[in-house]
């Protein structure tokens, strides 16, 4: 049995800069990397005209070749030796591999540069040549690649020029010179990729938490919706079994298939009634408190028109169409499109007008609301945008359409319209389910309503089963009012 000896932090630490140095500098040093064209975006180049942009992006490529015809212009006339000029190719050579192989033009830059000292007499161990070629080529392909490719860049010169200057016959100086150049040189360019790095990995966020926010917004939306047709789901519901439960009472000597029928609506409705509330006490926020009032519709229009008159926005209201009453979602989900319309035109457009439209149509029920251009200072909102969430949620609950957009002369429009089938509209005005709910109360507990039988004609006499009938519709009234 062989015990595993554990290794030193020293050891782990060498290992781990040689696997790093690896990596950089020798793991395909000389792969096909081509330099990218600048973004056509970027804060300089969007200044520019159109024509000019599309020549902008490959301003670093033409200063690499720049570069290189300068350094090879500088050695080539440093000398009228042959030898002289055709060393004078590799440098320059170097600084052009920057833009297709960058890690490979920096081992062509290091081994180019005894040749050129000892053959050419540029100078030892760095001439103006290869100080110029070596120092571009460092700056690039550090910019072209990690800072920490940029250290062992730094580390590998600043050895080869000790070398030279130190284990060879001829001396020289220039190492120091070259190493504080470059180090400063690529200490401004690491200092530019965290930079940027650091801007890159804002935005990242910032686009998450937009992202993040856009849902929690969503959620909240939905949840409010959720809320307040609760009232009108569970007055429905109530209803329903009100009257199922009433329903034998109104036809002397029902037959048995009938009564069953009309009990198992009763279950049914007072099952989804239990239901809906579990499910809303899973969304209902802990400090949330059900309205006293009922819900709005669109009969208390005038009343929030006056209310924003009186916070300063002129409003004006065109009905086309006969007015009648709609399903009491479609009514509250107008009435609430409306509501933040109007009140979007107050924060966002001060000193504007709006226009209100509601069209009765065959179909369902169009909305406009418009306002014009602010003639005041606008005050930042950071909630912008929720609002317009909040009213897609709705028509698109309803199976509706909605746009929202800004309109030639500087102001906001949004329309919206929402299907009602004609099954799902109520017959006539006067038969609300508010009063449908009192008169099937009325009828079942014997109180006689318009039209309706009273409990002294059937035979159905037992004080018992009354009784009992009036307790099981109180508490089916107080679930629907929970």
């Amino acid at each position: 049995m062989t015990e595993t000896k554990s290794r030193s932090p020293e050891y782990r630490m060498a290992a781990g800069a040689i696997g790093g140095l690896r990596e950089a500098l020798f793991h395909d040093a000389f792969a096909y990397r081509p330099m990218p064209p600048l973004p056509g975006d970027g804060p300089l180049i969007r200044r520019l005209p159109r024509r000019m942009r599309e020549k902008a992006v490959w301003t670093p490529h033409a200063l690499v070749v720049l570069l290189a015809l300068v350094v090879f212009l500088v050695g080539f006339n440093r000398t009228g030796y042959p030898i002289a000029e055709l060393l004078a190719v590799f440098p320059a050579l170097a600084v052009a591999m920057t833009l297709v192989r960058p890690v490979g033009a920096f081992w062509v830059s290091l081994l180019a540069t005894p040749l050129t000292a000892f053959f050419g007499g540029d100078g030892w161990p760095w001439g103006p040549t290869t100080f110029l070629a070596h120092l571009v080529v460092l700056v690039v392909v550090a910019a072209r690649t990690r800072p920490r490719t940029g250290a062992w860049m730094w580390g590998l010169t600043l050895l080869l020029g000790t070398f030279m200057e130190n284990l060879v016959w001829r001396p020289g100086t220039t190492t120091v010179g070259m190493a504080l150049t470059s180090a400063f040189a690529l200490l401004v360019v690491a200092m530019v990729q965290i930079r940027r790095e650091a801007e890159r990995e804002v935005t990242v966020q910032r686009s998450v938490t937009a992202v993040e926010r856009d849902r929690r917004t969503l959620l909240e939306e939905r949840t409010t919706i959720a809320r307040e047709l609760h009232d009108v789901v569970a007055h429905h519901m109530s209803v329903v079994a009100i009257q199922a439960e009433a329903a034998p009472y109104r036809v002397e000597n029902p037959p048995p298939e009938l009564e069953q029928a009309f009990v198992t609506i009763r279950e049914n409705a007072v099952a989804a009634l239990t239901e809906l509330r579990r499910v809303l006490g899973v969304v209902r926020a802990e400090d949330y408190q059900a309205p006293d009032a009922p819900q709005p519709t669109l009969a208390q229009l005038d009343r929030l028109l006056a209310n924003v008159r009186e916070a300063g926005l002129e409003t004006e209201k065109t009905i086309t169409g006969a007015v009648r009453e709609l399903p009491q979602g479609v009514e509250l989900s107008a009435y609430r499109i409306i509501q933040e319309a109007l009140s979007n035109s107050l924060r966002h457009a001060p000193g504007a007008g709006a226009k209100v439209e509601i069209g009765y149509v065959l179909g369902g029920l169009g909305l406009r609301i418009v306002n014009g251009p602010p003639t005041g200072p606008v005050k930042p909102s950071p909630g912008a945008g929720h609002g317009i969430t909040g009213m897609r949620e709705r028509v698109a609950m309803l199976n509706g359409d909605m746009t929202a957009e800004t309109t030639r002369e500087g102001g906001y429009e949004i329309t919206a319209f929402i299907p009602v089938q004609a099954g799902t509209e109520p017959q006539s005005p006067s038969q609300s389910p508010s009063s449908s709910s009192s008169s099937s109360r009325g009828e079942s507990q014997g109180q006689g309503g318009t039209g309706g039988v009273r409990l002294g004609k059937t035979d159905r006499s037992d004080r018992s089963d009354q009784t009992k009938h009036t307790t099981q519709m109180d508490q089916v009234e107080q679930a629907g009012r929970a």
